[in-house]
């Protein structure tokens, strides 16, 4: 059975492409990718069907990572095929666990920053959309350091379902 992450920000042209892409390797380096699917939405359609901001793409593919993406808007019955939803920042948070048809669903939610514990009281990952490119690059080192802890996180599920 496949485990199924969906990481969601505001519009899906910078955080959370950052994220699913980050996370994706993430998932290969661990030999994964056959068990473990990721994808990501904004909770919003301003952006819908448009690249990655070029900011994001340029960052991500400086660092090796794939930048293909196509934004869409997070819909609520995608909770029923999903494992988990990871929120960029706790207005995403609060968004999404609103938009959950059930309390079961609602747990589903947790903020990506949550899986680093470097990251202390700030769980928030900024949105870069609005400054420079060293906002971006911020991002991105956000991004990294929690996918390590969301990636162990999600191999105790996956490992959880296997017993």
């Amino acid at each position: 059975m496949t485990y199924r992450v969906c990481f969601v920000c505001t519009g899906n042209i910078c955080r959370s492409p950052m994220a699913e892409s980050v996370f994706r390797a993430r998932v290969a380096e661990a030999g994964l990718e056959d068990r473990v699917k990721a994808d990501s939405a904004g909770t919003g359609g301003w952006h819908e069907d448009d690249p990655a901001d070029p900011r994001t793409a340029s960052v991500l593919e400086e660092h090796g990572y794939d930048s293909e993406h196509v934004a869409r808007q997070f819909q609520p019955s995608w909770f029923g095929r999903l494992d988990l939803v990871i929120a960029l920042d706790t207005g995403h948070l609060k968004a999404l666990r609103r938009l959950a048809p059930t309390e079961e669903d609602a747990r589903k939610v947790h903020l990506l920053r949550s899986y680093d514990p470097a990251a202390g009281d700030d769980l928030d990952v900024p949105d870069p959309y609005y400054g420079r490119r060293g906002g971006f690059e911020e991002c991105l080192e956000m991004v990294e350091a929690a996918s390590a802890g969301l990636l162990a996180a999600v191999q105790e599920q996956l490992e959880g379902r296997a017993a």
